[in-house]
């Protein structure tokens, strides 16, 4: 039963191909949280495409749709007293929820860690998602964001989860005595991109490769100060870079990677590809992993900590360089083109406020 002011929203039937549609639904209920929020944009990625074409997605218990998008930005329209939020800030909801066992993850903080699975997340399982004109969320997972920024708040939770990338390879790098100096991206997405901004911010020798040798990601590229390659992959192991953030998922990259691991090098997967055999020879990438100590390691998801570095990395970065990454601005009418990649799509997003 519709309440008396609806909220228009996109949902999917998950599980079931291009089923997305805009719908009235009912308010959002105050046990999804005491923060009302106002959505100002709502980011597109690979995974609200995944959940579109109904690869995956899981509808909250006792409801058939699912409400889409995990990549928020909203303003607070009603807040409790005394919880650290105050009508007017602009704020992003985290997207992942700890389990309620808790495992041993979730019970300290990080659920991005979570150990049975039993986690929820925004728009993607068991949990609606941030795609809707209002949404309520708790003040523990509520993350305030620069209001300066604007719009480009809503590339928060993408640069989160670079933020816990860079998390994890600074607890792997041991050559203290020999800080980690040369960064090689793969993949010059809103992920790679967004984690070359990072390693230009702590004054990396930043490279990035990706397969456009044209269009405008180059020119961000060198923007930051790095060297942008496009070439044979080959050519990417005369580089011995010490980390190596993998941001594209594509079996031949990652193999590329791993088969000219430099010694001492630190590896980061941090791209999801479709399924793909190919020949593999593990003993001679064992030997080369453990002649050269090198390290190769996964990473997904983000908790607090990451959001609060990717707020302050995202505050210290140039506003000019940031609108260049979101592409595309599509009016919440029009959502259906935000969901429909479109050549020199870097970041697409859906704005609320746009008519």
């Amino acid at each position: 039963m519709i309440g008396a002011d609806p909220v228009r929203a996109i949902t999917i039937l998950p599980g079931v191909a291009n089923s997305a549609r805009l719908e009235d639904v009912p308010e959002p209920p105050k046990d999804d949280g005491a923060i009302l929020v106002d959505t100002i944009a709502l980011g597109v990625c690979g995974t609200d495409h995944e959940i579109v074409a109904g690869h995956y997605g899981e509808a909250p218990d006792g409801q058939k749709r699912l409400i889409l998008g995990h990549e928020s930005l909203g303003r607070v329209r009603e807040a409790p007293s005394r919880c650290g939020f105050a009508v007017g800030e602009h704020i992003v909801g985290i997207v992942r929820q700890p389990d309620p066992v808790p495992c041993p993850a979730c019970a300290t903080g990080e659920w991005d860690m979570c150990r049975n699975g039993l986690y929820t997340e925004h728009g993607i399982k068991g949990r609606n998602g941030f795609g809707a004109e209002r949404f309520r969320i708790a003040p523990d997972f509520a993350v305030k964001v620069d209001p300066a920024l604007g719009i480009l708040g809503v590339l928060l939770e993408p640069t989160s989860v670079v933020a816990k990338a860079w998390d994890h390879c600074d607890r792997v790098w041991r050559l203290k005595s020999a800080p980690a100096r040369t960064l090689l991206v793969t993949g010059a997405g809103p992920i790679g991109l967004l984690g070359a901004l990072l390693g230009a911010q702590r004054g990396y020798e930043v490279h990035v490769y990706d397969h456009n040798a044209s269009g405008p990601k180059p020119a961000l590229v060198r923007d930051l100060g790095g060297i942008y390659h496009s070439g044979e992959l080959d050519e990417l192991a005369a580089l011995a870079p010490d980390l190596v953030m993998e941001c594209t998922g594509v079996p031949q990259v990652i193999a590329a990677l791993l088969s000219h691991v430099a010694a001492d090098s630190v590896i980061c997967l941090a791209g999801v590809g479709a399924p793909a055999k190919r020949e593999f020879d593990i003993g001679a990438f064992n030997r080369m992993m453990v002649l050269n100590n090198g390290t190769v390691f996964g990473t997904v998801n983000a908790n607090r900590r990451h959001y609060a570095a990717a707020a302050d990395a995202l505050a210290r970065a140039d506003r000019d360089w940031l609108a260049r990454l979101i592409t595309r601005r599509v009016p919440l009418d029009n959502f259906t083109d935000a969901l429909t990649k479109q050549k020199g799509d870097i970041k697409v997003v859906i704005d609320f406020a746009q008519a």
